[in-house]
């Protein structure tokens, strides 16, 4: 059994003195992990750094085994995002959270995309935390757990939408919420319109609101917790708000 495929280093970790367990993600064959022999080696750890994009063979004797990873550099990622702690941070917080929550070996398109989308900002320096928001949206519907961002759950208002209930996952007016205002999740408005760049308290509203959701059925039902690179991305930004302010 053997594939090839563009793919992105998701995860890679220590096997013995020289080799790594590798989770990559591919558009056919999902998050897939395969034994990197040598992968630690002087001359290949490079390519094995998380988020890279690489051109992926795997082979095994059975679909069910571990298998081996072999791989040629596409584009490298990691060495310009870590130009930048934010964009570090990011980084790692994005490739944490999709090979934490999404199964191994079932293909996630959608969220294939939006992440090969994400990386080459990544690598720029230019992204922000409201696109790993974005990103994390695509994530939970991919998994079945999607917000309803459409339309006010108690009275189908599209407009003045605000909040969202941490129960259902749908949008709320400010109006109809009433005196359950306060238990609900703030609704920044540039998670419903793609225009709107947002800013440092709308970017930590959004990931509070997608790492809620995230925690609870993506990692939660698992018994897992969020990831701590995710954690520490949201504090970087809590402590960046509270320098500026």
């Amino acid at each position: 059994m053997e594939w090839e495929a563009p793919g992105i280093v998701l995860d890679a970790r220590p096997y013995g003195d020289a080799d790594l367990i590798v989770a990559a993600f591919t558009a056919a064959q999902g998050v897939h992990r395969g034994l990197a022999r040598g992968g630690a080696s002087r001359a290949r750890v490079a390519l094995w750094q998380v988020g890279n994009l690489v051109s992926l063979r795997w082979v095994g004797r059975l679909p069910d085994q571990l298998g081996s990873l072999t791989g040629e550099m596409i584009q490298a990622i990691a060495p310009g995002a870590m130009q930048d702690a934010m964009s570090l941070a990011l980084l790692r917080a994005v490739c944490a959270v999709t090979v934490g929550a999404l199964p191994e070996r079932e293909p996630q398109a959608p969220s294939f995309n939006a992440l090969l989308h994400l990386l080459p900002r990544l690598a720029a320096n230019v992204a922000t935390p409201g696109e790993l928001a974005r990103f994390e949206m695509v994530l939970l519907a991919d998994l079945g757990y999607g917000l309803d961002l459409g339309s006010c759950a108690l009275s189908g208002e599209t407009e003045g939408l605000a909040l969202v209930s941490p129960r259902t996952g749908r949008a709320v007016t400010e109006a109809a919420a009433g005196t359950w205002r306060g238990r609900m999740l703030p609704l920044p408005a540039f998670l419903r319109d793609e225009a709107m760049p947002g800013d440092l308290l709308a970017w930590r509203d959004a990931l509070r609101l997608t790492g809620h959701f995230l925690e609870r059925d993506a990692f939660g039902h698992h018994n897992r917790p969020l990831p701590e690179a995710r954690r520490h991305l949201y504090h970087l930004l809590d402590a960046r708000i509270a320098a500026d302010g």
